[in-house]
């Protein structure tokens, strides 16, 4: 029985393909929505954070 043969510079390609695909679809995702919703969604970002530093039980102190 013989094992199947391929070009190993078309599978490093197809891979390259596939990655900038993967790359492309997240772009579109950042890039494609639009200000008022990228906006508010940095403001709940904002807020949680703020939520999540007030319950806190030790405060960051950059002094100690």
């Amino acid at each position: 029985m013989m094992a199947e043969i391929f070009n190993l510079r078309r599978a490093r390609k197809a891979k390259e393909r596939v990655d900038k695909e993967k790359a492309a679809q997240a772009n579109r995702v950042l890039h494609g929505t639009p200000k008022r919703l990228r906006k508010l969604s940095e403001a709940e970002k904002a807020k949680a954070e703020q939520r999540l530093a007030a319950h806190r039980l030790e405060k960051d102190n950059p002094d100690n």
